[in-house]
């Protein structure tokens, strides 16, 4: 009998918890402009007019947690862009090997691009490149045109970043 009477007040509460949860008004969720957009539904319809929010109709909003990084261990700690820890320095003759290598490397790379530069001048042929069997259209030619001007101009902004480069190494 006891549990009969038990199972009727839960029978009753859950039937009153279901109809109040259905008969609370729901709430107008908003999306408000900005950087980061803002998803609320703290705001009254005055204030998110004020502020140009739009109304969400229907749609669900899902909030997802993001997980926090584990903390380094206490005895390593994690350098920033792989310098050394305690201010360790390099070793002058490693230092002075790594400089030469980029330096070489700098150079052949200058090298191949002023060649490849004098190649783009010289089939531009100043402004006047011959024209090909598939230009007709002097459209087409003028395009390839540009865009040839357009290539020599990147190659030229290439060679001066090459030698900028060059000249933060030491000699």
């Amino acid at each position: 009998m006891k549990r009969v009477a038990v199972r009727g007040l839960w029978l009753a509460f859950l039937t009153v918890a279901a109809g109040a949860q259905a008969q609370q008004p729901a709430r107008e969720v908003y999306r408000c402009p900005g950087n980061p957009v803002l998803y609320t539904d703290a705001l009254s319809a005055k204030e998110a007019r004020d502020k140009g929010c739009r109304t969400l109709e229907g749609a669900p909003i899902t909030v997802v947690q993001s997980i926090k990084p584990r903390p380094a261990a206490a005895g390593t700690p994690v350098p920033p862009n792989g310098a050394r820890p305690g201010g360790e320095r390099v070793d002058p003759n490693d230092q002075r090997a790594r400089d030469s290598d980029a330096r070489r490397i700098l150079e052949g790379e200058l090298r191949r691009e002023e060649e490849r530069l004098a190649e783009m001048r010289k089939e531009f042929n100043n402004g006047e490149p011959e024209r090909q069997g598939d230009e007709r259209n002097y459209q087409k030619y003028l395009d390839r045109v540009a865009d040839m001007k357009a290539a020599i101009a990147r190659k030229e902004a290439d060679i001066a970043a090459i030698k900028r480069e060059l000249s933060k190494l030491p000699q």
